[in-house]
This record gives C-alpha cells, structure tokens and sequence, in this order.
C-alpha cells in the first residue's frame, strides 16, 4: 500500500458526526443505553470470577472429607452464577427494547431532516441530473445508515468497556497476550475499511444506473403508468431493461464480495493461529502448576471473550467508517444551498397591500439549469392591481416559465421584477409567495378528502373553515361534491379504500378552488380549463370577474375562448413578447395572434 493511502483509509475526522446526530435524535434513550451497556460489559467478568470458583471448588471438593459442606458451597457459587446470568439476559433485552427505540428515533430524525431540506432548495436542483443522484443516495442511506450507525455505536462501547474489564486480567497472567491482541485484529480492520471504500466509489458512480432500474420497477408497478404499460404491450420490455441493468450491478458488487472474501480468509488464518497459541500456552502454564484448574479456564474463557470483544471493537469501528462514508450523501445533500434567497435577511419588508402600481416585469432573461437556450430574453410586461392579462403562444414560447419567476421559484438571471417599484427580492420570500396563487398545469391530485384537496390552497386557515365551502362554489365545484358519498369528506382517488376516483376537468375545478381560496394579490392560472368541457368553461368565465375580486390575474392558455375576455393579451415567441393589445386590437392588426386565433377558429368550422 503507498504511503499516502493510509490517510484515505483510516481518516476519522469526521466520525463525530454520526455521534452528534445520534445525541440529537434521541437524547434519553441514549443516557439509558449507555447504562445498559456498561452493566452488560462489567457482568461477564464477574461470570468468569464465579465459574473460576465454581471449578475450583469442584476440584478441592473431589479431596474433601466433608463433602455435604464442599457441595454447600458449589451450590452457592452455581446460584451466584446464574443470578448474574439472568442480570446479564435482562440487561440484554431491556438493551434490545431501547436500541429498538433509538434507532427509530434517529430514523425519523435523519428523514424529517431530508424532508425539511427537500422543501427548503429551489426548484432549480429538481432539473439537475447531478442532484437527483445526491438525493437518491441520501434518500436511500437515511433509512439504513443510521440504525447501523447506532447498533455500531452501541457495540463500540459495550465491547471497549468489555475488553478494558478483561484485559486487566490477560495483562496478569502475561503482557504479551494484550499485544497479541491488537496485532491479530489489525488485518480484520484493514480489510474491512478498504472494501468500504471500493463499495462506496462503486456506489458514488453507478447512482444514475441504480436510479435508472428504480425508474423501470416504478414504471412496472404504479398506476399513471398502468394504462399505457397495458395498452402498448410494453411490460415485458421495462422488464427485461430492468432485469438486464440489475445484472450488470449485480455482478459487479458480486466481484467486490469476492475480493473482500478472499482477504478476510488471510484475516481469519491469523487468528484462528492466536487463538491456538494462546490456548496452548495457557494448557503449559496449568501443566507447571502455575495455575489452578479454574485459573485455566477463567482464562481461557477471558481471552476468548477478549478476542470477541476486539474483534467487536475493529468491527464496529469499521462499520462506523463506513457508514459515515455513505452518510457523506446525506451531508452533500444538506450541504446544497438555495439560489432563490435574499442577502440580508433583516432588511427585509413586506410586499405592500394592497398593491398600488402593480406588478413590473423589466428586461427579464432566464436559461434553465444546464441549458444555453434563452426560455425568455428580454421580457418587459406590466400588470395592474385588478388587470387580468393573458399569455398566449406555441409550446416552449417561456409562458410558463415568466409564470414560474412571477412566482419567484426562479430568479432572472438578468433584468427585474418588481411589485410597486421594489425588487422581489427586497421582500420576504415567504410573505411575497403568500400574495400570489397559481395552478400550474400539471396540478397534483392529491389523495386527500375533497375538503383537504382545497384547503391546501391556503393552510392558513382551519380546513373546517366557511371559506374552503365557498371556494368550491366559486370553482363551480359544489354539484359534484354533493353527488359524492361523504361530500366533502370523500377522499379522492383509488389509492386508498373507499377512495372516489372523478374526471380530469372535475379534478381541474378542485385546482382552481385552491385558487380562489387564499386571499392573494395575483391569481396566475396556466392552462385553468384545458380539461373542462365548453359549458363549464363558459359558466366559469361568467362570473370570473366577480370572482378575481379586484385582484390582478395572468392567464396562461392555448383556448382563445379564454383569453379573450382578458383586458389584456399578451403573444409569446421564443422568449419574447412579440404582441401585445385587446382582443379587438390585435384582431384588427392581422399578425400573429390572428393567424393563432383564426387557426382555432377553423378547426371548430
């Protein structure tokens, strides 16, 4: 091995870290355990102490002359060593409750973490491939690593305080023994911890392919792909790319097993040697009359016990390392920094309400994450409190997109956006968020009652309030809850028993209900009634003023049905707006919007 790999092997600088997660997750449980494991680790020595005296006592009782009050005595010993026994096998299982314990609790722990910092990064990160693998592995790892980490933990301990207990003894009988020891051990370690570094950058590079085999078995077993996968005949081809990748991986971690096999059987060989050494040793020293025949099996037993309990200790240490080398995933994953921030969080305000100028859009440019193409380049739009303007143009034009930064889950990458001529990012970003709603077009079907379906609008409020009622009825929405078996406490959707499935547009008015249930400044509705039928749609847009509510709105959507009754409209193209004006106004200029609108109008001819 060269000189500088040492460092890579046995760095431990950073194994405290597992520690502090541990102490945090489950602080009481942890002070209860460590009590359990020092009683656990002290108990065995006196075990040996009272067989030691127990054989002893059998020896000078076979010479006794009074051999009523030799076997009084044996008896006492033999009751002495199974109280301690049964001390020993209660420790043991209150120790097995509490690990049981712990290890949930850090579970949870490390999980809520993972949850927490999820919601906490920007929706940039959710376009990057890079990003996806640290969280698949974090993901993966935080349901394992930790309970390994504590069962790594606890035997450490309970093992060193063991083999400090013992070796007090071997030390005694012969210093030579404590140093044969550790010499045995070493190889054990070392062998482990290198196959924890092959496994870990064997791990590191085959993320992607691991992620792309969960990609198949999702695929083969969930329901939005359940039609499709029936339709198209297409279940025995993800089956055999899911099979074929899976043998890949499995013969390359079949190779790592190899390798770490063969070391550990040089590893196994020397101390399978030391142990007969030392038991013949021990046997010479009896012989010579050096040591009584309960001498010779307390010590026996104690070096036997010294060697489970380092091997324990270079078990638990190695394991230690290796899982804090997979938790290195969790750590980057945490590591990842928002972009979406404001630099100085006390200099913050409040977004004005109600808005006085309205909303600016200046000279804004924007690519996505690992993309050169400009989604918008150079967009200047103007919205009013209580203005409803309309986004209208080809797929890829950037309508969705200036959707998303209006909403400030991206930043511009130039040019501004400002609410009464402050930039966005002078406000609050919590504060500026709950002054806009928006249903996206790929709204989520949330398996919840139909009640907590749009309640997740605003969670500001009670569920049980008057107003998630009323945004139904705004949304149009009431008849089909009233046919439902439980009305608003109808869960929706197949997932779960007595689950309610209803249609697409049914479903697209329990997403505009969210809509109008939170009480913001701008309403910003892409693609709001791509899915309901015309007399919905018409019945919707009736009343859609009254419903906004003085509130200033954008509509994103391909239906010239819609956008018409818009003050404004808006035509995008390639990341511009290249039209702007009423209805009648660009009607009349005969360009782009009326080459759109006359295409739509035809195909209803």
């Amino acid at each position: 091995m060269k000189t500088g790999s040492w460092k890579k092997y046995f760095d431990v600088t950073n194994l405290h870290r597992p520690l502090i997660l541990i102490w945090e997750s489950a602080r009481k449980w942890t002070i209860v355990g460590l009590v359990l494991m020092v009683l656990q680790a002290v108990m065995p020595l006196a075990l040996l102490y009272l067989i030691k005296l127990t054989v002893d006592a059998v020896t000078a009782g076979i010479a006794a002359a009074d051999k009523t009050a030799a076997f009084r005595e044996i008896l006492i010993l033999v009751a002495l060593t199974g109280l301690v026994s049964l001390i020993i096998a209660a420790c043991r299982a209150l120790a097995g409750i509490v690990e049981a314990h712990k290890s949930q609790l850090v579970t949870d722990h490390v999980t809520d973490t993972i949850h927490r910092q999820s919601v906490a990064i920007d929706l940039a990160y959710y376009e990057d491939p890079l990003y996806h693998d640290t969280f698949y592995r974090a993901q993966r790892e935080a349901t394992t690593r930790p309970t390994r980490i504590v069962s790594d933990v606890t035997g450490l301990i309970q093992n060193g305080i063991s083999l400090i207990a013992l070796l007090g003894l071997l030390i005694y009988l012969h210093w030579i023994i404590a140093l044969v020891l550790f010499v045995v051990a070493f190889p054990g370690i070392l062998v482990k911890v290198r196959h924890s570094n092959r496994l870990y950058q064997w791990y590191t590079q085959r993320t992607e392919t691991e992620r792309r085999a969960f990609d198949y078995h999702r695929m083969l077993t969930n329901l939005q792909h359940a039609k499709e996968l029936r339709l198209f005949d297409l279940g025995d081809i993800f089956r055999n790319r899911y099979r074929d990748i899976r043998a890949i991986l499995r013969g390359e971690k079949l190779d790592l097993a190899k390798k770490r096999a063969n070391a550990e059987m040089f590893a196994q060989a020397v101390t399978v040697v030391s142990v007969f050494a030392m038991v013949a040793f021990i046997g010479w020293e009896t012989i010579q009359g050096r040591m009584t025949i309960g001498d010779m099996v307390m010590y026996q037993q104690a070096f036997q016990r010294s060697q489970t309990a380092m091997q324990g200790i270079m078990s638990s240490l190695a394991g230690l390392y290796e899982n804090n080398l997979f938790l290195n995933n969790f750590y980057e994953f945490l590591n990842l920094k928002p972009a979406v921030f404001t630099a100085d969080n006390n200099k913050l305000v409040r977004p004005p309400r109600p808005m006085r100028k309205g909303i600016s859009i200046e000279k804004v440019h924007f690519c996505y994450p690992n993309s050169e193409r400009k989604a918008l380049n150079g967009v200047d739009l103007y919205i009013s409190p209580g203005e409803v303007v309309a986004l209208v143009g080809d797929n890829g034009a950037g309508k969705t997109t200036l959707a998303k930064l209006l909403c400030r889950l991206y930043d511009p990458l130039e040019g501004k956006i400002t609410i009464d001529d402050l930039d966005y990012r002078k406000y609050d970003l919590q504060c500026l968020r709950r002054e806009i709603t928006m249903i996206f077009q790929d709204y989520i079907q949330y398996p919840f009652t139909v009640r907590e379906n749009i309640w997740v609008g605003d969670v500001s409020i009670d569920p049980a309030d008057p107003m998630v009622e009323e945004a139904a009825r705004q949304a149009g929405v009431v008849s089909l809850i009233d046919r439902l078996s439980n009305g608003f406490e109808s869960v929706l959707g197949k997932q779960y028993r007595q689950g309610e499935e209803i249609s697409i547009g049914e479903w697209q008015k329990i997403a505009l209900s969210r809509a109008f249930l939170r009480d913001a400044q701008l309403i910003i509705l892409d693609e709001p009634t791509s899915a309901m039928s015309a007399r919905a749609e018409y019945e919707l847009f009736q009343s859609f003023r009254q419903l906004l509510n003085g509130r200033a709105a954008l509509l994103v959507s391909h239906r010239f049905s819609t956008v018409r009754m818009a003050d404004r409209i808006c035509v995008m193209e390639e990341g511009r707006i290249v039209e702007e004006g009423s209805h009648e106004v660009l009607i009349k200029n005969d360009n782009r919007y009326t080459r759109m609108y006359n295409m739509q109008a035809h195909s209803y001819l």
